[in-house]
């Protein structure tokens, strides 16, 4: 299996010191706008009653207050670039990797596919309802009592009355269940990661055969 090379997207990292920049600039301006004006009351102050020192400490307390609030804007559209730099630069180590992520297809490959599910809290019953691109039931799993967390199942590519089908994409869903109430369960599907991808600050990963999907959206890496 050929496997992608990591796209890393550097326009975030250009805004971001575009953004640094302008930043910066607009510091140095209010700044220098500051000491002119202060310049210029001091010039033009009535030599009877000058400004008193409490006054002009305060104003430039008051510069010092915005200058200090935007070095630490700065410092922290820094970090977040750098940060967002290390996770793009760590998510590439999973290429080639299986992932468990969110998704509801099942790759059979060999006569052997691989699922899972996410349950909210412990069931009595889990059932698995696989089906093709069509909508019609093929095999139903069932796989009775499970405990509240993450579950994987196996399955080897037979319908309903044993027939071995075709490698290839199927959909499945889960139902679980708790004394006749439904619990929650996020179907889980195994995939590989063909390739990386920064976009708007988000590291993403594209899997082969589910598409797009955030780090927060994996569950488990093999």
């Amino acid at each position: 299996m050929a496997v992608a090379a990591a796209n890393t997207d550097y326009s975030s990292v250009i805004a971001s010191v575009n953004g640094k920049s302008a930043t910066t600039n607009a510091t140095q301006e209010m700044s220098d706008r500051f000491l002119k004006l202060l310049v210029t009351q001091l010039k033009n102050q009535d030599p009877m009653n000058p400004m008193d020192n409490a006054q002009m400490t305060s104003q430039l307390a008051q510069m010092s207050t915005v200058e200090g609030i935007n070095r630490l804007n700065d410092s922290m559209s820094g970090l977040l670039s750098s940060y967002q730099a290390a996770q793009t630069l760590q998510a590439t180590a999973l290429l080639g990797h299986q992932v468990l992520a969110e998704g509801d297809v099942l790759n059979l490959s060999s006569g052997v596919a691989v699922g899972g599910a996410d349950l909210a809290s412990a069931v009595d019953s889990v059932t698995v309802t696989i089906s093709d691109h069509a909508g019609q039931v093929l095999d139903t799993l069932r796989l009775g009592a499970q405990p509240a967390g993450e579950l994987r199942f196996a399955w080897d590519g037979t319908d309903a009355n044993g027939n071995a089908l075709a490698d290839g994409k199927y959909n499945f869903t889960v139902s679980a269940k708790s004394a006749g109430e439904t619990v929650a369960a996020t179907s889980l599907t195994l995939a590989p990661v063909s390739s990386v991808s920064m976009q708007n600050g988000t590291v993403s990963l594209e899997l082969s055969g589910l598409g797009e999907r955030t780090l927060n959206q994996i569950r488990q890496i093999f």
